[in-house]
Protein backbone atom coordinates (compact mmCIF):
# COMPACT_ATOMS: atom_id res chain seq x y z
CA UNK A 1 0.00 0.00 0.00
CA UNK A 2 2.82 2.39 0.85
CA UNK A 3 4.44 1.71 -2.52
CA UNK A 4 1.25 2.61 -4.38
CA UNK A 5 0.87 5.81 -2.33
CA UNK A 6 4.45 6.77 -3.09
CA UNK A 7 3.91 6.05 -6.80
CA UNK A 8 0.72 8.14 -6.83
CA UNK A 9 2.38 11.05 -5.00
CA UNK A 10 5.35 10.96 -7.37
CA UNK A 11 3.03 10.92 -10.39
CA UNK A 12 1.09 13.94 -9.09
CA UNK A 13 4.33 15.77 -8.27
CA UNK A 14 5.56 15.20 -11.81
CA UNK A 15 2.30 16.58 -13.22
CA UNK A 16 2.70 19.68 -11.07
CA UNK A 17 6.27 20.11 -12.32
CA UNK A 18 5.21 19.61 -15.94
CA UNK A 19 2.43 22.20 -15.51
CA UNK A 20 5.13 24.89 -15.62
CA UNK A 21 5.24 24.23 -19.37
CA UNK A 22 1.49 23.75 -19.95
CA UNK A 23 -0.82 26.65 -19.10
CA UNK A 24 -3.99 24.56 -19.37
CA UNK A 25 -2.62 21.92 -16.99
CA UNK A 26 -1.47 24.68 -14.66
CA UNK A 27 -4.97 26.16 -14.58
CA UNK A 28 -6.44 22.73 -13.85
CA UNK A 29 -4.02 22.13 -11.00
CA UNK A 30 -4.79 25.53 -9.51
CA UNK A 31 -8.51 24.74 -9.73
CA UNK A 32 -7.98 21.36 -8.04
CA UNK A 33 -5.94 23.00 -5.29
CA UNK A 34 -8.69 25.55 -4.71
CA UNK A 35 -11.32 22.79 -4.55
CA UNK A 36 -9.18 20.84 -2.08
CA UNK A 37 -8.85 23.89 0.16
CA UNK A 38 -12.61 24.48 0.05
CA UNK A 39 -13.25 20.87 1.03
CA UNK A 40 -10.55 20.88 3.69
CA UNK A 41 -8.65 17.98 2.15
CA UNK A 42 -5.16 17.63 0.75
CA UNK A 43 -4.37 18.33 -2.87
CA UNK A 44 -3.40 14.67 -3.31
CA UNK A 45 -6.75 13.53 -1.89
CA UNK A 46 -8.55 15.85 -4.31
CA UNK A 47 -6.64 14.49 -7.29
CA UNK A 48 -7.40 10.94 -6.16
CA UNK A 49 -11.10 11.79 -5.74
CA UNK A 50 -11.34 13.22 -9.25
CA UNK A 51 -9.52 10.28 -10.82
CA UNK A 52 -11.57 7.77 -8.83
CA UNK A 53 -14.87 9.38 -9.86
CA UNK A 54 -13.76 9.44 -13.47
CA UNK A 55 -12.85 5.74 -13.33
CA UNK A 56 -16.16 4.79 -11.69
CA UNK A 57 -18.17 6.82 -14.19
CA UNK A 58 -16.28 5.31 -17.14
CA UNK A 59 -16.86 1.78 -15.88
CA UNK A 60 -20.54 2.51 -15.25
CA UNK A 61 -20.98 3.82 -18.80
CA UNK A 62 -19.19 0.78 -20.18
CA UNK A 63 -21.38 -1.53 -18.11
CA UNK A 64 -24.54 0.24 -19.30
CA UNK A 65 -23.49 -0.01 -22.92
CA UNK A 66 -23.04 -3.77 -22.61
CA UNK A 67 -26.43 -4.19 -20.95
CA UNK A 68 -28.39 -2.73 -23.86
Amino acid sequence: MIESQAFFSKMVDELVEFSEHDPELSDGIKWLDNQAQQKGITFYDMVFEVLYKHDVNSKAKEWLSTRN
